[in-house]
């Protein structure tokens, strides 16, 4: 399948995620990329992906174990757990355009995760540049040189920060012409 010719994305809660930030993610997805967005029914994080030396879920893995769940369509999961690849300390998120699936995790868009006092609208903010990010990669755009493109790099939450919520002028003009 092409997913990018789905009708519909999901946003599949993994383990409990805040009601409040999934409308969020869902009503984002469903304007930046005028498809149908539902929220799928949560699911528990798959225990077999957990390495417990390194405390962290292991992206690909959970990207594998969500496509073989068969939704018809594209699917982002959400996750309050961290994230890694191999050969990176810890990822935001992941996406497999070929399995039409993302993930990514909140829980280095948390304030409280750096010693810092809750604020929900950075966490809202973050969790929504980086869902469209990890999107737009199954739309096959790729990381953008631009500091201020919701495509660019995410190294670091201060880079998450820097962002926009928008594609460029070059990465739209891509995105438009698939």
């Amino acid at each position: 399948m092409w997913f990018q010719e789905a009708e519909r994305i999901y946003v599949l809660p993994v383990g409990k995620i805040q009601w409040w930030l999934l409308e969020e993610i869902r009503g984002c997805l469903k304007r930046f990329f005028k498809k149908e967005t539902l929220i799928a029914e949560e699911i528990p994080p798959p225990a077999g992906l957990l390495d417990r030396e390194r405390r962290q879920f292991f992206s690909t893995g959970l990207i594998e174990t969500i496509a073989g769940m068969g939704y018809e369509g594209m699917v982002l999961g959400v996750i309050d757990h961290d994230l890694f690849v191999p050969g990176l300390n810890f990822v935001f998120g992941e996406a497999d355009p070929a399995e039409g699936v993302a993930v990514i995790s909140i829980t280095r868009l948390r304030e409280d995760y750096y010693g810092r006092e809750v604020n929900q609208e950075a966490l809202l903010q973050r969790t929504l540049k980086e869902a469209v990010h990890e999107m737009s990669h199954l739309y096959s755009l790729k990381h953008c040189p631009d500091p201020g493109c919701v495509m660019h790099f995410s190294n670091s939450i201060a880079d998450t920060d820097r962002k926009s919520l928008d594609l460029c002028s070059v990465c739209r003009e891509a995105f438009r012409s698939l």
